[in-house]
Formats: structure tokens, sequence, C-alpha cells
């Protein structure tokens, strides 16, 4: 947690292993919902950081060929689960969508963390929107 919303303090606690990033003017349900999302392995980041960190990326990325072959090592239902996690759903949300169980999501994303080499969530939609599987 952090009252500066600056691009580089941002940057540097993710490089450094950070899951959460959240501004001091955060509510406190928010805080709380995200102490519990790190907690349970996933990622978090401030609406108001999340779109540009995504685009420091996507400035700084490989072509969208180069970052589509990372996805050859993924199944056809991994790259689905990382499109709709890339589009923002919860595990939940994709379950619904798939019509498959939770735990079936759980494992196909940290299937998808574990072959692309990726940390979290929000590595995985930066890897989404740097492959096209979101909108820019």
């Amino acid at each position: 947690m952090t009252t500066f919303d600056l691009d580089e303090y941002v940057l540097a606690g993710l490089r450094a292993g950070a899951s959460g990033f959240l501004l001091k003017d955060a509510l406190a349900d928010d805080l709380i919902s995200a102490v519990r999302v790190v907690a349970a392995g996933e990622a978090v980041a401030a609406p108001s950081v999340t779109r540009r960190l995504i685009a420091h990326y996507l400035g700084s990325s490989p072509s969208r060929a180069a970052a589509a072959d990372r996805l050859a090592a993924l199944t056809t239902r991994e790259r689905e689960v990382l499109a709709l996690v890339t589009h923002g759903l919860s595990n939940a949300e994709i379950a619904a969508a798939l019509f498959v169980s939770e735990s079936t999501v759980k494992t196909h994303v940290g299937r998808v963390l574990g072959k692309l080499g990726l940390r979290d969530r929000v590595q995985a939609v930066i890897v989404g929107y740097e492959c096209g599987l979101a909108p820019r």
C-alpha cells in the first residue's frame, strides 16, 4: 500500500515480488478483499494503476507474433482460460462460462502460469494482452 501513484513505484514493487499494489485511498473493504485475494495466491492492482501497467508492458513488449509463439505450449483449453483471465474474469466466472468446476479452472490457471513461467494472474493478463487475447 502506498500514497504514491507513480509507475516507477508500481514497477519496482512488482519486480521485487509484490502480488498486490493498492493506493492509500483504497476503501477498507477493498483492502480486506485484496489481502484475501493475495493470500489465496492471486494478484491485485489498484484500478487506476492497472491500465498504465498494461500499457507499460505493451509498449516494451515483443511483437504480437513473437508473443503468441509463447502460447504454443498451452492446450486449447488453457488458451481459452488465459483469454478469459485476460478479460478480467474470476475463477468462478470462468468456471460458469466453460461449464467446469472452479477447481478445474484453478488447475488450468496454475498450468498456464507454470508453462509460461509466470508468477501470478497479473503477469498472465500482460501476456494475454501481448498475444492479442484482449482488445486494446
